[in-house]
């Protein structure tokens, strides 16, 4: 059940809904769905189970820790095996392990051992399912929609997500309610089950690379260096973060502001859950238009002001009366940041190292969680709710304002569209091991110097963005026109593998460097193998 990712005359319609037309999508997009509400069934039952257990403020928010840490220590793996393994299988197996975590809580549950540990260690159990399977998720998406209809794909990401946030609490809530908790459970494990047999039904033809599997920490540092040489990249994990270290203390202390709301009860904190996922999906159906009107940024800074704002009414707020249009706004507010932001990331990633690049974004937005709620889970013990709730939404404004100024993206918008434009080089007799040096000869005008050199910097985010090891730009000292632009590779095969990673953007780089060589010949291109531990 696999379709090409070629333009139709269906690519044209931006509408909010059009990715739905796309019959991968909208079954993945259905499986999404069920997982996410499986995910948010467990989560409701855990954070009230541990209010039952305890009242103490940091145990309960360190439920939602435990939930997200293990996304923040497992992103870079996770992202780089969901770029070098077969993304189905890969996304079947992580589905099965949340279906296997969510079977034991469910025994555990029925058994009567259930404790404040072994709850916690169980719900990081199903968070590193969760760590898993996320950057996959969203490596697929991109293949399954025309790039024109990827922001409103994933703004129905969002609303599958919270729709989950709807009907996962209310379903959750009616058990607790009728039933008792350990029915939550077992109906768990049962979707998650489900979900993973509806993955397999999902047909994609997998291309092995004919250079192999990169290794996985080759993979992981590639990664990362790629992100590191992204000044797009890097202001969107700086934004994203920030946004949820503060935004994820209000979801973190919902239950006790559920209890201390007036004749707050299970159903009270099911009813704002609710109320959060219904603002949000209200708000990313109007998605589409909110772009037009507004550009990233001020979407980005509104929306975080508009959630501070509700989180504050939220502190103060003794009823539900007050409390559900809160979360309501609040539930706006968070889809209108995190798909903004969402956007711009997947708009930087080209396909080969989109997992490790949505990995990382992900642990970003898991680390801020994390963080924020440990650390306002401590403020509101040592102070108090209201307290707590009031410090995280001023300073969330005020983080995310200083954010936009001085964390921003200064590049160009580029191309990535891959190109086969450069020359595969071919070895008579191609090194096995041992470090590659490739050295790249120009002859400029000495007078352009300086224009060359700024220039360079960005063949070096360039070449470093591919994977090469080091890069560095020589001068001759005797022939001032002369430079030698050096890169390392890891390996004869890593050297090769740059070649498929070459953009459009890299292809017009090419040119505006060849601009600057004088004589009609290319540049002259060397390369050698380090050899190392040589006796002379």
């Amino acid at each position: 059940m696999s379709e090409p990712n070629t333009p139709t005359p269906e690519s044209a319609d931006l509408s909010a809904l059009a990715p739905l037309k796309h019959l991968a999508f909208r079954m993945l997009w259905g499986t999404w769905l069920m997982a996410n509400t499986c995910m948010w069934m467990s989560d409701v039952a855990s954070a009230w189970m541990m209010t039952s257990m305890t009242t103490t403020p940091l145990w309960v928010a360190l439920v939602q820790t435990s939930a997200t840490l293990p996304v923040f220590l497992l992103g870079l793996p996770s992202g780089a095996l969901a770029d070098i393994l077969d993304r189905r299988r890969y996304f079947i197996a992580t589905q099965f392990w949340i279906a296997a975590v969510a079977t034991l809580l469910c025994i555990a549950v029925i058994a009567g051992v259930m404790t404040p540990p072994l709850l916690l260690a169980l719900t990081f159990a199903n968070g590193v399912g969760l760590a898993m399977r996320w950057p996959v998720f969203a490596a697929i998406v991109p293949e399954l929609v025309p790039r024109t209809q990827l922001p409103a794909a994933l703004a129905l990401n969002g609303v599958a997500m919270n729709a989950s946030r709807i009907i996962g609490p209310l379903v959750a809530g009616a058990l607790i309610a009728s039933a008792g908790t350990q029915f939550v459970f077992v109906l768990n494990a049962t979707l998650s089950v489900i979900s993973g047999f509806l993955i397999m039904r999902w047909r994609r033809a997998h291309t092995p690379s004919p250079l192999g599997r990169e290794r996985l920490v080759s993979a992981i540092r590639v990664g990362v260096q790629f992100v590191a040489q992204s000044s797009r990249l890097r202001a969107v994990l700086v934004q994203v973060a920030l946004f949820f270290l503060h935004s994820t203390a209000l979801l973190a202390l919902l239950p006790l502001i559920a209890r201390n709301l007036h004749t707050g009860d299970a159903g009270t904190f099911t009813l704002l859950l609710a109320s959060m996922g219904a603002g949000a999906i209200a708000a990313a159906l109007h998605m589409p238009r909110l772009r037009q009107w507004l550009p990233r940024d001020s979407l980005v800074l509104r929306a975080t002001m508009l959630q501070s704002v509700a989180t504050i009414v939220m502190a103060l707020a003794t009823n539900a009366w007050v409390a559900v249009p809160a979360m309501v706004i609040n539930g706006m507010a968070w889809i209108t940041c995190a798909n903004s932001l969402s956007v711009s990331a997947q708009l930087a990633l080209p396909d080969w190292v989109r997992a490790r690049g949505m990995s990382m974004y992900q642990m970003a937005i898991m680390g801020g969680s994390a963080l924020g709620a440990a650390l306002w889970g401590q403020v509101a013990t040592v102070t108090s709710v209201p307290t707590a709730l009031g410090v995280a939404a001023i300073s969330g404004s005020v983080c995310m304002l200083m954010a936009l100024r001085y964390v921003h993206d200064t590049s160009l918008e580029e191309d990535l569209t891959p190109s086969r434009e450069f020359k595969v080089p071919i070895a008579d007799a191609p090194p096995g091991e041992g470090q590659m040096l490739v050295t790249i000869e120009y002859l400029i005008d000495p007078m352009r110097a300086d224009d060359f050199r700024v220039l360079m910097q960005e063949s070096r985010r360039s070449r470093l963005r591919q994977g090469a090891l080091s890069w560095d730009l020589l001068r001759d000292v005797n022939q001032p026109g002369r430079f030698i632009e050096q890169i390392i590779d890891e390996s004869w095969t890593e050297h090769l593998r740059r070649f498929d990673r070459v953009t459009a953007s890299d292809v017009s780089l090419r040119e505006r460097k060849l601009a600057f060589h004088l004589p009609e010949e290319p540049p002259l291109v060397t390369r050698c193998v380090v050899e190392t531990g040589s006796k002379t």
